[in-house]
C-alpha cells in the first residue's frame, strides 16, 4: 500500500508539510487553525475563562464541528474530574472522531494548562509560578517542567499553556500568583529553563501573555496598558525574547490588554515583525481564549467577527482558541477577495509543521502512550514538589532567634491557612480551578494541611489549632477562641493569606483583583487580636501576592512568606518552622509597608524611589526584591573587577567572596545589580543582571565571578534604537536589591554602539569556585554557571 508523502516519516518535514498543504481544501485548511472545547457542565460557576457563557450557546456538536478536521482539542483533562484512565479514553474518542470524520484524517493537537503541573484530576500540584521566582533556582524549575512534560505526553497532550512571563507592576493585580515576580531577568532565566524542560519531554511550551498584560491600569484584569515603547522593551518584552531566542519555545499566546490602544491580537508589529522577523520565532501564535472575538466585542477595533478573523490572521495569529468562533468566516473572506490564500497557507503551514514534528502524522500515531491507569502523583513527583516548595519559602524576620521553634512546649496554630490546604494551591490547580465548583470539592490530590504537617513535625509539642476567621467575609466570631489559644501557648503560629479562585471566587487568581493590600476578609482583625495577647507570634503568610505588613512587623517574633507552595507546602513550611529546612527563598517581589501607594516595584528611577522634598508617600518596600534570611549567616567581601574600562562590545568580570559564617549548612543567592548613573534617557537606579544560588557548609567560602557583556548595559535610546552608551556603570554583588555591601564601578569607553536587533547578549554567566575544607555544590546560576571545587593545593 502506498503511503502518502505527508505520512512518511522518512520524508523531510518541510516536504511532508507542503505535500499535505497542497492536498487540502480551503475548508480543511481553515479547520487546522481552529479548536474545540468539549466541556461538561460542572457546578454552578459561570465558567473557566472570561465571558465564557457568552459563547456557550449555539455551538455545533463536536462531531459536526470536526467534519473538515481540527487544529486543537482544548483541555481534554482540565475540564472535569476524570481519572487518568477515563481521560485517556475520552481523548481517544475525540481523536477518533477527528480522524474518522474528516477527509484526510489529521489528528488534532491536544493542549492543556500546566502552570502548577498538568491540569488533570489526581495529578501532582506543584507550587505556583510566583514560588518558582522565590526559589531563584532555574535548574530545579527546569527539572519540574521536564517532569510535567513527561506526564502530559503520557496522557496524549502535546502543548502546554505555560509559562506566564508577565512582569508584575501593581501588587493589586489578581494574577500575580501566575507570574515569577517583578523582575524581567529573573523571569526570563526561569522561563527559559521551564521551556527547555517541558519541550525536552516532547511537549510544546506556550509563552503568555504577549505582551504587557500585567501592566494594566490600577491592577485590573484586562484593563488597558498605558506604557511607552521604551518601557515595553526594557521590561515586558525581555523574558519573551529570552525564552524565544534561548529556549526555542514553540508557541506564544497573545495578551488581552491593549497597549496604548492597540490590541495585541491585532498587532502585526508584535506578532510578526518583532516576534518572527526580529527574534526568529518559528512556532505558532495561539489566541488567548476568545481574544479574537474580543477584537469586535471588547476592544471594538473591528465591526464584525469576520473582520476580526481577517485582521488577526493578517497580523500573525495562527490558531483560534479555545474554539473556532470567527475563523469559519475566513472562507467567505477568501472567496470574496478580502483575504489572500497565501496568508491562510502561511498559518496552516505552521500548524502542520508542528503536527509533523510531534508525530501526529506518522502511520503509528497513538493518542496516548497507554490505555491503562497512570499514577499522576507518584512519590518522585511529590518529592520534587516538596523540594520546589522548600526552596521557595522566604524567611523575612527572625527576632532573638525565635525560629526554629522548640521541639516541645505549647504551640497555638491560628488562622485560615492553618486548616485549609487549598490555600497552598494556585488558581490554575485542578483543585481550585475545577473541583472548587463542586459541592463536595475536596482536593484533587492529597494535600496535608499545615495543622497536619505540624502535628507530624512536632510530636512532642502540645498543638492547639483554631481557624479564627475565613479568608473572606466579615465574620469575626472565631477570633475570641483564637485569642484564648494564643494566650495559653508558648508561641503562636499565625497562618493567614489567600484562597485562589477565578473571577472573584477567591482572594487571588484571574479576575481576583483587590482595591488595597490589606489582608483579605477579617484576617487583619485576627492578626491584631493575636498580636495583642503578648504571646510571641510567628506570622506565616501563604499568599499569591504580597500584602502590607508594616502594621505588624515590629510586633512579630518571626515572619515567614510562602507563595502558594503546592501540595507539599505543609511539609515544607513545617520543616522551616522546625529547622529541618534551612530557608533559602528570596523575594521575587517586594513586600510593601503600607496597604496603599500602589503601583511600584524596585525597577524605579530616582523620582519613583526618592520621597524627601517630593512626596509624602514613600514607595520603598518594607522588604525589598531579592531579600531573604536563613538559619545561616553569609558575609560578602573582596569585590574585584577585571577591568576599570571596557570597549562597547567588551566584557568585564565582577567577583566577590561569600562566606558562611553561621554554624549550619545553608544556601545563599548572590545577586548582581547594575546601575547607570548618567544616561541619555532616564534609567532605573538598579536592576538585576545576574544571580546564582550556592550551597555552603558552615565556615566555607565561595568565589563568585559574573561575566558581564557590554550588551547588558544597553537600552533604547532617544530614537528607540538599542545602544551601548559610554560612561560609568555601577555594579553590586549583593544579598538583595537594597544591599550595598559590595559596590564598584567600571566605564564603557569609546563611541555609542548600536546593538543589532535580535543579536544582543541576554545572559550573564557565573562561575563559582568553592573553597573551605568541604566542597559545596552550586545549586544553580542565573545563566550558564559553572562550578569548580579547587583541589586542596589550590585552596
Amino acid at each position: 500500500m502506498t503511503v502518502a508523502p505527508w505520512r512518511d516519516p522518512s520524508v523531510g518535514v518541510e516536504q511532508r508539510v507542503q505535500s499535505l498543504l497542497a492536498d487540502l481544501s480551503p475548508e480543511e485548511k481553515i479547520a487546522q487553525l481552529g479548536s474545540y472545547w468539549k466541556r461538561p457542565e460542572i457546578g454552578d460557576a459561570e465558567g473557566f475563562a472570561p465571558m465564557q457563557s457568552t459563547f456557550d450557546e449555539g455551538r455545533d456538536p463536536f462531531e459536526d464541528a470536526v467534519q473538515h478536521g481540527l487544529g486543537h482539542i482544548t483541555r481534554p483533562y482540565g475540564s472535569a474530574p476524570l481519572t487518568s484512565e477515563e481521560g485517556v479514553a475520552n481523548l481517544r474518542r475525540l481523536q477518533v472522531a477527528v480522524t474518522n470524520g474528516s477527509p484526510h484524517g489529521i489528528p488534532a493537537i491536544a493542549h492543556e494548562e500546566c502552570l502548577t503541573g498538568i491540569m488533570a484530576h489526581e495529578a501532582t500540584t506543584y507550587p505556583a509560578a510566583i514560588a518558582w521566582g522565590a526559589s531563584f533556582d532555574p535548574e530545579l524549575i527546569g527539572e519540574m517542567a521536564g517532569r510535567i512534560g513527561q506526564d502530559m505526553r503520557a496522557l496524549g497532550a502535546h502543548v502546554g499553556l505555560s509559562p506566564v512571563l508577565d512582569i508584575v507592576r501593581d501588587y493589586r493585580w489578581g494574577r500575580i500568583e501566575e507570574t515569577m515576580g517583578e523582575d524581567p531577568y529573573l523571569t526570563g532565566v526561569l522561563a527559559t529553563e521551564y521551556v527547555k524542560g517541558l519541550q525536552s519531554s516532547g511537549v510544546i511550551a506556550t509563552l503568555k501573555h504577549f505582551a504587557g498584560h500585567a501592566a494594566s491600569r490600577a491592577g485590573r484584569n484586562h484593563a488597558p496598558v498605558s506604557i511607552g515603547m521604551r518601557e515595553l522593551h526594557e521590561i515586558d518584552l525581555v523574558p519573551f525574547e529570552m525564552a524565544v531566542r534561548l529556549g526555542k519555545v514553540g508557541a506564544v499566546m497573545n495578551s488581552y490588554a491593549d497597549i496604548d490602544g492597540v490590541a495585541p491580537a491585532a498587532s502585526r508589529w508584535l506578532m510578526t515583525e518583532l516576534l518572527r522577523d526580529t527574534w526568529g520565532f518559528d512556532g505558532t501564535v495561539v489566541s488567548d481564549y476568545w481574544a479574537v472575538n474580543f477584537l469586535q466585542s471588547m476592544h471594538r477595533v473591528v465591526e464584525t467577527t469576520r473582520e476580526a478573523a481577517v485582521t488577526t490572521l493578517r497580523a500573525g495569529m495562527d490558531v483560534e482558541l479555545p474554539e473556532t468562533n470567527t475563523f469559519p468566516e475566513l472562507l467567505d473572506a477568501i472567496r470574496e477577495g478580502e483575504l489572500e490564500v497565501e496568508v491562510l497557507d502561511t498559518a496552516v503551514r505552521r500548524v502542520l509543521r508542528q503536527k509533523v514534528e510531534l508525530g501526529l502524522l506518522d502511520p503509528d500515531f497513538d493518542p496516548a502512550t497507554t490505555g491503562e491507569a497512570i499514577d499522576l502523583d507518584p512519590a518522585e513527583n511529590r518529592d520534587l514538589a516538596r523540594r520546589v516548595a522548600e526552596e521557595s519559602i522566604v524567611l523575612l524576620r527572625n527576632e532573638a532567634a525565635a525560629l526554629p521553634l522548640a521541639a516541645t512546649g505549647r504551640i497555638a496554630l491560628v488562622g485560615p491557612s492553618a486548616v485549609q490546604p487549598r490555600s497552598f494551591l494556585g488558581c490554575y490547580s485542578f483543585t481550585n480551578h475545577v473541583l472548587s465548583r463542586l459541592e463536595d470539592n475536596g482536593t484533587s490530590v492529597e494535600v496535608p494541611s499545615l495543622a497536619d504537617a505540624l502535628a507530624i513535625e512536632f510530636p512532642a509539642a502540645t498543638l492547639t489549632t483554631v481557624a479564627g476567621t475565613d479568608f473572606t467575609g466579615t465574620d469575626t466570631s472565631g477570633i475570641a477562641e483564637a485569642v484564648t489559644a494564643a494566650e495559653a501557648a508558648d508561641v503562636a503560629v499565625l497562618a493567614v493569606g489567600d484562597i485562589a479562585g477565578l473571577f472573584g471566587a477567591g482572594t487571588s487568581g484571574e479576575g481576583c483583583d483587590v482595591a488595597d493590600l490589606q489582608l483579605p476578609g477579617a484576617q487583619h482583625e485576627l492578626v491584631e487580636a493575636v498580636l495583642g495577647t503578648g504571646t510571641p507570634v510567628v506570622l506565616v503568610l501563604v499568599t499569591g501576592r504580597p500584602y502590607a505588613l508594616g502594621a505588624y512587623v515590629d510586633r512579630c517574633a518571626g515572619i515567614v512568606q510562602a507563595f502558594m507552595p503546592g501540595e507539599e507546602g505543609g511539609s515544607a513550611l513545617a520543616g522551616v518552622l522546625s529547622g529541618r529546612v534551612n530557608p533559602s527563598g528570596r523575594l521575587p517581589i517586594g513586600i510593601p509597608r503600607g496597604m496603599g501607594g500602589q503601583p511600584g516595584t524596585y525597577l524605579a528611577p530616582v523620582l519613583a524611589w526618592v520621597s524627601d522634598g517630593i512626596s509624602n508617600i514613600d514607595p520603598k518596600p518594607l522588604y525589598p526584591f531579592g531579600f531573604g534570611l536563613g538559619y545561616s549567616r553569609f558575609e560578602y567581601s573582596d569585590l574585584q573587577l577585571s577591568a576599570d574600562e571596557i570597549a562597547p562590545d567588551g566584557t568585564v568580570e565582577i567577583s566577590g567572596t561569600l562566606t558562611n559564617t553561621g554554624d549550619t549548612e545553608g544556601k545563599e543567592v548572590a545577586q548582581l545589580y547594575l546601575g547607570d548613573p548618567v544616561a541619555s534617557v532616564v534609567r532605573p537606579l538598579k536592576r538585576l543582571v545576574g544571580f546564582t544560588k550556592i550551597a555552603l557548609a558552615a565556615g566555607d567560602s565561595a568565589r563568585v565571578t559574573f561575566r558581564l557583556h557590554a550588551d547588558r548595559t544597553s537600552f533604547l535610546g532617544e530614537d528607540h534604537r538599542r545602544i551601548v552608551e559610554p560612561g560609568e556603570f555601577r555594579v553590586r554583588i549583593a544579598a538583595s536589591s537594597e544591599d550595598m555591601t559590595l559596590e564598584g564601578s567600571f566605564r564603557v569607553a569609546g563611541e555609542v554602539r548600536v546593538v543589532g536587533d535580535g543579536e544582543r547578549v541576554l545572559e550573564t554567566p557565573a562561575e563559582v569556585v568553592v573553597g573551605g575544607d568541604r566542597p559545596a555544590p552550586i545549586v544553580t546560576a542565573g545563566a550558564g554557571a559553572d562550578v569548580t571545587t579547587p583541589s586542596a593545593g589550590q585552596r
